[in-house]
């Protein structure tokens, strides 16, 4: 049975005592009861001075890329730190003010461009040299905590999707790549990590016992979140990610996609674990919405074998082959960023991108991200806080 920092925390407040307590959160920080923390802490008389929340607010209201404003929960000052501009990303210098304690509490995915921990990240450089803790309640990675895939992010191409030079999948929790990121960037900061009890880094979610809590619009369980480190690539495609749907990232299509054929061509890229069922799909709102297209749907058969960045970048390239008039990667904005694709904002360079359209054969392009893979693996083990 796996116990989350929050349900440890709880059973002990005593280092919450007489603080002046900010919390990063949203709807994921639930105790096992599924009781939200801003709750269980004012019944152990334990008072917040405010709320931060991340992208989609703190209920998930609000979809991708919508800035968050108006917040429907009263239970004390709620700040949001995805607005308008990039530079809603970092906490006002006056909502630090009166606070000695901020505890960090939110499910991640385990995916580079997933934004929690970015948020994350972003706080602890906005208050390094500050008198401010920062506490890590940790959560599960869903994915584990052993494999690694996809290259490492090029710095030039940093963005609210690509805040530290970690793999696609990366196999940290928030805790542990807290701490990475801490010694990454030598921040003067006062960090701690309330750690797990019972998990394991070969676990992936459905093995904690935990209850899922959908993490964003678009996560509602944990299959999505499997596929996601992939899938969400096709943000930065004319490619409909199946926003739109009840199942985003499982499926994907567009109108010039024609199914059998793209199913065909994916099964002779023998990508292990997974099947490619050829269907149609109309989207409610989102790329395409209101229109039938045709696309795939990933069906996980192996989650040892199954490599989903390769998985979603071997889509990419044979979309390419068999629609190369049709197909295009976004420009505009993405993410506050209006100079560099979303795709190779996504990939963490543009190299990825260059190879499809120069036609570079697929096996070299998954290939090409296994120096960077093997890098990280050798310093990850550093900043473990859990055994195998």
């Amino acid at each position: 049975m796996v116990f989350n920092g929050l349900d440890l925390l709880l059973q002990d407040p005593a280092p919450l005592r007489n603080r002046r307590i900010g919390l990063i959160a949203n709807q994921t920080s639930v105790s096992r009861e599924l009781r939200y923390s801003w709750h269980l802490f004012e019944q152990k008389g334990i008072r917040l001075t405010r709320i931060f929340s991340p992208e989609h607010g703190l209920f998930s209201t609000e979809q991708d890329q919508i800035a968050v404003d108006g917040q429907p929960e009263g239970a004390c000052e709620i700040v949001s730190l995805y607005g308008s501009s990039a530079d809603t990303l970092l906490p006002d210098r006056k909502h630090l003010e009166g606070l000695d304690l901020v505890l960090f509490d939110i499910q991640d995915i385990g995916s580079r461009y997933y934004t929690y921990v970015n948020t994350l990240a972003l706080f602890m450089e906005a208050v390094q040299g500050l008198d401010i803790e920062i506490m890590v309640l940790d959560r599960p990675n869903p994915l584990g905590g052993t494999r690694i895939e996809g290259p490492l992010l090029d710095p030039a191409f940093h963005s609210f999707v690509g805040v530290m030079p970690v793999p696609v999948r990366h196999g940290l929790t928030a805790g542990e790549i807290a701490h990475f990121y801490r010694d990454y960037k030598k921040l003067d900061v006062n960090l701690s990590v309330i750690p797990m009890q019972g998990w394991k880094r070969s676990m992936l979610f459905p093995e904690t016992g935990l209850p899922w809590v959908p993490p964003s619009p678009n996560m509602p369980s944990f299959p999505v979140a499997e596929v996601y480190p992939g899938m969400c690539l096709f943000e930065g495609l004319n490619v409909s990610e199946g926003r739109g749907t009840t199942l985003p990232f499982l499926m994907s299509g567009a109108p010039f996609i024609e199914p059998y054929g793209l199913a065909e061509r994916l099964e002779k890229m023998d990508l292990e674990g997974v099947v490619f069922r050829p269907m149609w799909y109309r989207p409610t709102f989102h790329k395409y919405h209101g229109e039938v297209i045709g696309g795939v749907y990933l069906h996980v058969t192996d989650h040892e074998r199954f490599r989903p960045f390769a998985t979603g970048i071997a889509m990419t390239h044979a979309i390419r082959e068999l629609c190369p008039e049709k197909l295009r990667f976004l420009d505009g904005v993405y993410e506050f960023n209006d100079t560099i694709p979303a795709f190779d904002l996504l990939a963490g360079s543009s190299t990825i991108r260059e190879s499809i359209l120069g036609g570079k054969p697929v096996n070299s392009i998954l290939a090409s991200w296994e120096q960077d893979e093997a890098e990280f693996a050798a310093i990850k083990p550093n900043f473990h806080l859990y055994e195998a």
